[in-house]
């Protein structure tokens, strides 16, 4: 059997604010969405013709009507959305760390740094609005480059 990964779903009560941070700050633009009865976003890496590319799906939690989504998805407690519940985080891998790093401090989002030299990965940690846990793999080579 082969398995990769194909999307993670984070239900939020502030959608503008979570969708503003895919795509500030990870670049990933909003694509098409099937017409379901609760409000979201879907977030592409890429073309929007590949599905495959709708990596980060939105939902939005609306108060005044959750019927859609509890007939969908079931119920979820509001209070359960903060952080990342019984998932620790989401990982991405990806290249360009300098840009990055440059671009997160010009917007203001915090991120914690740690090398895996076992593995040769540089990671870079952020959380999301929601607080869910957004974790950025870059080949160390990347990370050695800019002490050098």
């Amino acid at each position: 059997m082969t398995l990769t990964l194909n999307h993670f779903t984070v239900r939020t009560l502030d959608l503008d604010a979570t969708r503003d941070f895919y795509q500030r700050v990870l670049g990933l633009t909003v694509g098409p969405r099937p017409a379901f009865p609760f409000p979201g976003a879907w977030m592409y890496r890429g073309d929007h013709a590949d599905i495959a590319n709708a990596v980060v799906h939105l939902i939005g939690l609306d108060s005044r009507d959750p019927d859609g989504l509890k007939a969908y998805l079931g119920d979820r407690d509001a209070a359960s959305l903060q952080g990342s519940g019984a998932v620790d985080h989401v990982a991405f891998f990806a290249d360009g760390l300098a840009a990055m790093l440059a671009h997160l401090r010009e917007q203001g989002v915090p991120v914690r740094e740690r090398t895996v030299p076992d593995l040769g990965l540089h990671q870079l940690f952020l959380e999301d609005p929601n607080g869910v846990m957004v974790e950025l793999n870059y080949p160390a080579a990347e990370k050695a480059a800019l002490q050098a």
